[in-house]
């Protein structure tokens, strides 16, 4: 009650006086008795009486008691000499005396109610205050709008420079004056102070910094809990001036926490005004940037990287990143981004995770996968903001949440899928990281789901939730790219290792085991084999060696080629594409799409190099077999237009990759036996076919004779083109394989004239360094069938018989037995060719019940099966190992004596082997 009527008598003072400076008549002036009069005073030699300190106490205003002194202390009197004899004051003086007393006791009353100063004459009396008190009130100006008072300014500055023990005390005062004008509303005030403490801390040297940040965050909590949104500006901006300071001195019990929850909190701000919303969420995020600066190099302070303070901070700044647009350097959204990079830039190798966690799950919150553009911007911003060598981390991070949308809808799939791609098209300079495999493996298995989704038509389980075909389609060419770009990351050593990872996944028949789920059926395996080929195309079309042999291993080899016989035309055609995308390393391919008989090998500037070692070598281990399943390839039937241009671009990048004076004649017999295949009157070809087997030996036949070969076999060439031309177009490639193809009616009919003959290609070819060779036109080119191919003609999985089968002993002969000879006679025949298809379905039956034994029966089963056909094994080998350490009785009917078998003799114990 006495502090409100102290604080009410000052108010009523301080307003009087200042109308009595505004010139108007004071009230102050009335109540003052009157000066005496210059005579009264000349007679009399003195000077009015001054009231004595207890006259002025108990002049105080009703209801105000003055404070009480301590024991022992007695108020002074005061009076006041008399002048000397004669003497007089020159003019009436008016002295205001006892309201200026009463002015002074009222501000040393409030001093001491307000700052609890303990009683004495120190609190009534404003002179001796302590000088840091004192210093601190002179900052403040009467009217706050001339701001901080500068000299004073720099004397208190000059006095905490020089005594820094005292910094505690005036940092705990300025934040009670800050915080009492903050109570009565006096926002000038307020940035006075604030502006008195952020000059302060600039000032004081880095050891005795910590005796004013308490206070200073203290005072900026006060401000930041207001409800002004120009004071949450203001402590924001002090704290970013605070957090650019460096300090040596560690600091252990400070914490950020509530500024991390207020800032954040700033950022999500929905103010009515759109331009002061824009301001609060500036500061929100310049102030997280601020938290971030003071924390993340300082070990011993809080740790700003754990998942409590990440939580908060990343969805703060994607929330602003995803609203806003870049408009200026002050929108929401370059603030953000700046402070984005700032924040993933200090992370170091065990933080990347939880930095990335929380742009996860604001992804799957909002459903932003679905839209892909924001998703793909936040990991551009985050791969080129990390460190490089912490790239694989967060490729890492997305492939675990690719596992864990394993059930999500098909376009959220895919929006991962395609932010996968691009950051691996970011971390091209890197490595995918220690799980090359792993990645592969992860994307491998989502083409398998996606394929089996598609099939039953739900992306779950439980049957709930519908997908569509066109979802899924887009889903699986989003992964097939993705492989294709993490496979561009990788060296060449490992590009081959991935190929063969593929490949080993790829359901080839008698070889791999297929990839699908069981209940797929024919139709997963085919698509399963498609989506693999695919992705192996992706690998193969950036691939580039110097050496086919490590491109092009056995191992890797044979089951691609054996794709080239499958009755699938989609299968065939990726095949052909992989075979010539490897085998073209000078990227020829691209100028060689398209077959054509008015190829000039001197305009399509090709790039021819002299084979290698190794590429002969490679030639001779393999090359037979690319012929045997190139001419295999043209007998396939469902062979469209693209399949007989891939095979031109096949044999033209052969021939200008890997041509010598041998490689150059095998390829000209291949032609030769096309030629002859297409004449067949034996296979089943249409006319298409066979115009179209035609085309592609001319057209090939017309390059080859370019590139080498003397030029009596262009002429050769040439005039049997310019006789197509006039009386057979059918046969040429520009009439064949296009959209409309021209084709004769009725049966094809070739005359010799229109036929490359085999003759004068000998006769062409001889007195050149391709002479030596000459003598294989002789024989002409069959190819040899292997079990390979035998396999390989199967429409599924399911019809493919293993090798093991055929050792089984109740398809095995047994060896001791003698054969038995039959008598052919033409009754035998029929028969044979009239059971044949009972035969077949018998055959075709038991291979299946194999297969099935082999996927349903118990392991036991399986073991003793596989044991009996072991020890079947064994004893075969007894006999011939039997045999050849006891020889049989010779002719002349003496058996030589019997020796004992190596591994049955005794040696001694010392003797030296």
């Amino acid at each position: 009650m006495l502090h409100k009527q102290l604080l009410v008598c000052q108010r009523e003072i301080t307003g009087r006086e200042q109308r009595w400076r505004r010139g108007g008549r004071s009230v102050l002036q009335d109540r003052t008795p009157s000066p005496p009069s210059r005579s009264t005073t000349a007679m009399t030699g003195t000077l009015p009486r001054f009231p004595t300190m207890p006259a002025l106490l108990s002049s105080l205003p009703r209801g105000i008691n003055p404070p009480t002194l301590p024991r022992g202390i007695t108020m002074p009197s005061v009076t006041i000499p008399s002048l000397p004899r004669g003497m007089s004051l020159p003019r009436a003086v008016a002295m205001p005396t006892v309201t200026q007393a009463h002015r002074r006791l009222l501000q040393d009353c409030c001093s001491v109610l307000d700052h609890q100063t303990p009683g004495g004459l120190c609190g009534c009396c404003w002179a001796l205050r302590p000088r840091y008190k004192r210093l601190v009130d002179n900052i403040f100006p009467e009217d706050p709008e001339d701001g901080l008072v500068k000299a004073n300014m720099e004397k208190l500055t000059f006095f905490a420079l020089s005594a820094p023990e005292k910094l505690d005390r005036i940092a705990a005062y300025l934040s009670e004056r800050l915080t009492r004008e903050l109570n009565r509303h006096r926002y000038g005030y307020v940035c006075i102070a604030m502006e008195a403490l952020e000059q302060l801390l600039l000032a004081c040297h880095c050891q005795s910094i910590n005796l004013l940040v308490e206070s200073f965050l203290s005072t900026l909590r006060l401000l930041l809990e207001a409800d002004k949104p120009h004071l949450h500006i203001l402590a924001t901006n002090s704290f970013v001036k605070f957090a650019n300071i460096e300090e040596d001195t560690p600091s252990y019990h400070r914490s950020y926490d509530f500024f991390v929850s207020r800032f954040s909190e700033m950022c999500h701000s929905e103010h009515e005004d759109a331009d002061i919303q824009n301001k609060i969420r500036v500061s929100g995020i310049r102030g997280l940037q601020g938290v971030v600066r003071k924390t993340v190099d300082d070990e011993l302070q809080v740790n700003i990287w754990e998942p409590r303070h990440m939580e908060q901070i990343v969805p703060a700044l994607l929330v602003n990143l995803q609203q806003h647009t870049h408009t200026n350097s002050e929108s929401p959204a370059e603030q953000t981004e700046v402070c984005f990079r700032e924040l993933l830039g200090r992370a170091a190798y065990g933080h990347i995770t939880n930095a990335i966690r929380p742009v996860l799950m604001h992804l799957d919150s909002h459903g932003l996968w679905e839209g892909r553009s924001f998703a793909v911007r936040c990991f551009q911003i985050i791969m080129y903001s990390i460190q490089s060598q912490h790239s694989h981390l967060v490729i890492q991070q997305l492939l675990g949440h690719l596992d864990a949308n394993s059930r999500s809808p098909a376009s959220v799939r895919a929006g991962i899928v395609e932010v996968l791609s691009e950051a691996a098209v970011i971390e091209a300079t890197g490595s995918v990281g220690p799980t090359v495999l792993e990645v592969f493996n992860t994307l491998l298995r989502q083409l398998r789901q996606s394929v089996d989704y598609e099939l039953t038509g739900y992306y779950d389980n439980a049957g709930k939730h519908k997908t569509t075909s066109p979802e899924e389609k887009t889903l699986q060419d989003a992964v097939i790219k993705t492989i294709g770009s993490f496979a561009n990351t990788l060296p060449v050593y490992q590009r081959s290792e991935v190929m063969l990872f593929i490949m080993g996944k790829i359901p080839v028949p008698g070889i791999y085991p297929a990839l699908g789920s069981p209940n797929a059926g024919f139709e997963g395996s085919r698509m399963i084999q498609v989506m693999l080929l695919k992705s192996l195309l992706q690998v193969s079309q950036r691939y580039e060696s110097s050496n086919l042999l490590t491109a092009l291993p056995s191992s890797f080899l044979e089951p691609l080629l054996s794709f080239t016989l499958m009755e699938d035309p989609e299968i065939r055609l990726l095949v052909l594409s992989i075979l010539t995308s490897l085998i073209d390393r000078r990227h020829n391919a691209a100028r060689l799409t398209t077959a054509s008989v008015a190829f000039d090998v001197s305009v399509l500037e090709l790039k021819e190099d002299r084979c290698s070692r190794q590429d002969n070598l490679f030639m001779r281990k393999h090359a037979q077999r690319l012929y045997r399943h190139v001419y295999l390839a043209c007998k396939e039937e469902s062979s469209g237009q693209s399949h007989y241009q891939a095979l031109f671009t096949l044999l033209a990048v052969l021939s200008v990759e890997l041509a010598n004076e041998e490689v150059v004649v095998d390829l000209i017999r291949l032609v030769l036996a096309l030629q002859e295949l297409a004449l067949s009157n034996q296979e089943c070809l249409s006319v298409f076919n066979r115009c179209s087997v035609h085309a592609v030996c001319a057209a090939f036949l017309n390059l080859l004779s370019q590139l080498g070969p003397p030029p009596p076999l262009h002429e050769h060439v040439t005039q049997v083109i310019e006789s197509r031309q006039s009386d057979a177009p059918h046969l040429l490639p520009e009439d064949v394989l296009c959209d409309q193809p021209r084709l004769p009616e009725g049966e094809l009919k070739v005359d010799e004239a229109l036929l490359f003959t085999q003759s004068k290609i000998c006769e062409a070819l001889t007195g050149s360094s391709y002479s030596a060779h000459a003598e294989c036109f002789n024989t002409p080119y069959i190819p040899q069938l292997s079990d390979e191919d035998r396999l390989s003609k199967r429409k599924s999985i399911g019809d493919v018989v293993s090798l093991q089968i055929d050792m089984d002993p109740q398809y095995c002969p047994d060896a001791q037995q003698k054969p038995q000879t039959e008598h052919i006679t033409f009754e035998t025949l029929k028969n044979a060719i009239e059971d044949r298809g009972s035969v077949e379905e018998e055959e075709r039956r038991k291979r299946m019940e194999v297969v099935e034994r082999f996927q349903t029966a118990p392991f036991e089963e399986i073991a003793a099966h596989c044991g009996a056909r072991t020890s079947l094994l064994q004893s075969k080998l007894d006999q011939v190992f039997d045999l050849i350490i006891h020889p049989p009785p010779s002719p002349s009917g003496h058996s030589p004596p019997r020796s004992t078998p190596l591994y049955e003799m005794k040696f001694p114990d010392l003797c030296v082997y």
